[in-house]
């Protein structure tokens, strides 16, 4: 049997959705104070060992014989305290208490020809090194009262406090999940969030070609470096709106032209009829089979002002002379045409074999049902097979125009940002990531290069969590089972 068709979910009005966000931000709120709550009932209602292990790790779990568990936890605070108090330094800058207050001045000493400069950039990064190791604590301290206060619960139910060694065991059975996804989420703490950090704490500050670490003290200067996107009169100020509209227009035609042909592509490829369907998805699985960056250097010859397709251009009478295709192009258009063009060549293969995969996969009773109910092809295509593949291929969707938004190799190796706009290094195939490497690397600018990577996350975050929520595979994730 078929089932009922779902009513169409519309999207709330604008009042509505901020309504929304209004009463999940209270929610949190709520449940910061709920948690602050059990943190105070459990040292009151905990024993004795519970209680002092609020202030002594593993107290708790000693006091009940507990022992590998307990001297971990005493180990581990130990050691944070120690790291803390000690101080450690690498290259004369010291890590813990004092990283703190160097993360606050960012160095004191000018230097001169005797004494180097405090090296700015160094103290930040300690200063976030030693913010990250105090999050691990406050976790490790929390687990610590948290492991004790069960035990405690055990007990007064007469229950036996599990040892440490079927402690160790439930790790691989019932806690599975916990030995798996800790090392992923301080792996996500070490790689991803303390360097995001690391750059967004950079925005606010003046490190620029003319304060280099070690050489010239960084400040704070708070939101200066955004205000200049806006207020400023420079290259960063003019070029900031055009360079992001262009990303956001490359986005959008890059990803849906590359959807589209592809799913094109698979459906004929896999129409009834079409003789060697291997031989022709092989052919165009070798336009992925080579690492991109050959590919792109390899179309940037052929396209060349001397190259193989204007000789032939002009061979056929199609063009009177040679013309630039791309960075030297007379007409930004061109160039950035060519682009899209070029990168149908080698992004149509991914959603071509994607899509013939879900070809394969459509559920047969959808056909026949609608088989039996009188629908034609071109209604069983137009209702179940679009439909189904739009709804597998929506999230690939999204992430393929975030993707597209953080493109650097296309842009890069193709046209290098280029046609130049007079009077500006920002080209007119410039993304937001090659402007930002520029930035950075060219330029030094790693302050503005912050600024402009914190919009870029902006969008990409933006766009990602408003487009998932709203599409079918998040609200109707079982509307093919």
């Amino acid at each position: 049997m078929q089932k009922a068709k779902k009513e169409r979910i519309r999207p709330l009005p604008l009042n509505e959705q901020w309504k929304q966000i209004g009463s999940k931000i209270a929610k949190g709120f709520s449940r910061i104070g709920k948690s602050f709550q059990r943190f105070i009932a459990r040292f009151k209602d905990g024993s004795v060992g519970t209680k002092i292990s609020h202030f002594i790790c593993g107290f708790g779990n000693l006091s009940k014989k507990q022992y590998a568990k307990g001297i971990l936890f005493l180990g581990l605070q130990v050691i944070f305290l120690l790291f803390m108090i000690s101080s450690p330094e690498v290259n004369s800058t010291p890590f813990g208490w004092k990283s703190l207050g160097n993360m606050i001045t960012l160095g004191t000493e000018a230097g001169d020809l005797f004494n180097p400069t405090d090296n700015s950039m160094l103290m930040l990064l300690f200063g976030v090194v030693t913010v990250g190791v105090i999050a691990v604590f406050v976790l490790v301290y929390f687990s610590n009262i948290k492991s004790s206060y069960e035990g405690d619960l055990l007990i007064r139910k007469g229950k036996r406090v599990p040892t440490f060694k079927e402690d160790i065991a439930s790790l691989f059975d019932s806690r599975f999940h916990v030995l798996m996804l800790t090392p992923a989420m301080l792996g996500v703490l070490l790689f991803t969030v303390l360097p995001t950090l690391f750059m967004i704490l950079i925005a606010f500050t003046n490190f620029d070609a003319e304060h280099v670490p070690g050489q010239h003290l960084i400040d704070w200067v708070g939101f200066a470096n955004f205000a200049a996107i806006f207020q400023g009169t420079g290259e960063i100020s003019a070029r900031f709106l055009p360079v992001l509209t262009w990303t956001l227009t490359w986005a959008f035609f890059a990803t849906f032209t590359n959807y589209i042909s592809g799913i094109l592509l698979a459906l004929l490829i896999n129409r009834k009829g079409i003789k060697f369907k291997k031989l022709w998805r092989t052919v165009f699985i070798l336009t992925i089979a080579l690492p991109q960056f050959i590919s792109l250097l390899a179309m940037r010859n052929l396209l060349s002002l001397h190259g193989p397709i204007n000789s032939a251009l002009v061979q056929l009478g199609l063009l009177s002379s040679p013309i630039e295709f791309l960075g030297q192009a007379t007409n930004a258009m061109t160039a950035r045409i060519t682009i899209l063009v070029i990168n149908l060549w080698i992004g149509i293969p991914y959603t071509m074999l994607m899509t013939s995969g879900i070809l394969m996969n459509v559920p047969t009773d959808l056909y026949e049902a609608a088989m039996i109910d009188g629908a034609t092809k071109r209604q069983a295509f137009t209702n179940i097979t679009v439909p189904y593949i739009l709804f597998v291929t929506a999230p690939y969707l999204i992430t393929s125009f975030i993707g597209n938004i953080t493109s650097f190799n296309i842009i890069f190796l193709l046209t290098g940002g280029d046609p130049v706009v007079p009077g500006f290094k920002a080209g007119q195939t410039d993304l937001l990531v090659t402007w930002l490497y520029s930035l950075t690397i060219e330029e030094s600018e790693v302050n503005i290069g912050s600024v402009i990577a914190i919009f870029t996350f902006l969008i990409t975050a933006t766009a990602t969590l408003i487009s998932y929520r709203r599409s079918k595979s998040y609200k109707e994730e079982d509307a093919f089972q």
